[in-house]
């Protein structure tokens, strides 16, 4: 059993930065990929990033490459996105998911077991 808290959204303006926060409770999280999505008001949900168990792998979906980094924390059993040069098309709620296989997390149709509750991120001019 794994549970997920997401953590860091608020406003910035366009061209700022925010660092958003999953941090996990329970087993075996260093055993899970994890990933980052995005839902904005009318729109369909996004993948933004994933990170495999290891944090060896990273990928990023093409609108936020060169912006945003993933990275975990095992010992901390924590994924953090950094989030640099925001616009306001990044606005949205972030959602932190995981899986044990990259492609229940990463490839549509996505197959997530755990679900955060989301953090809401707002970049407005």
């Amino acid at each position: 059993q794994l549970h997920l808290v997401e953590s860091g959204g608020g406003l910035v303006q366009p061209g700022g930065s925010l660092t958003l926060s999953c941090v996990a409770s329970g087993y075996y999280f260093d055993y899970e990929v994890i990933g980052w999505f995005r839902q904005a008001p009318g729109k369909e949900r996004e993948g933004v990033s994933c990170i495999s168990s290891s944090g060896y792998t990273t990928n990023y979906t093409d609108s936020v490459k060169g912006r945003f980094t993933i990275s975990r924390d095992n010992s901390k059993k924590s994924v953090t996105l950094q989030m640099n040069s925001l616009k306001p098309e990044d606005t949205a709620v972030y959602y932190c998911a995981a899986a044990r296989y990259w492609e229940r997390v990463c490839v549509p149709p996505i197959q997530a077991d755990y679900w955060g509750q989301g953090t809401q991120v707002t970049v407005s001019s």
